[in-house]
């Protein structure tokens, strides 16, 4: 077992959001959690997959050769 598991707080922390958050997620099952005995645990690979599956890319346009005449 070398993977962390993090536990809500932890997790909140290091979202940068409230307690709230983690806890909606687990309880609508948008992340993989681990239950052990009455705690609940967060693996930190789920973590990172929520986290790249929920990042979005930016957009690369074409720069204009020349500027915009006024």
């Amino acid at each position: 077992m070398a993977e962390l598991y993090l536990s809500v707080d932890q997790v909140a922390e290091l979202l940068g959001t409230t307690v709230r958050f983690p806890r909606r997620l687990i309880e609508e099952r948008r992340i993989r959690y681990v239950k052990v005995g009455r705690h609940v645990r967060i693996p930190e690979s789920a973590l990172a997959d929520f986290i790249s599956s929920h990042t979005v890319e930016p957009i690369r346009r074409p720069r204009a050769r020349y500027g915009r005449a006024a």
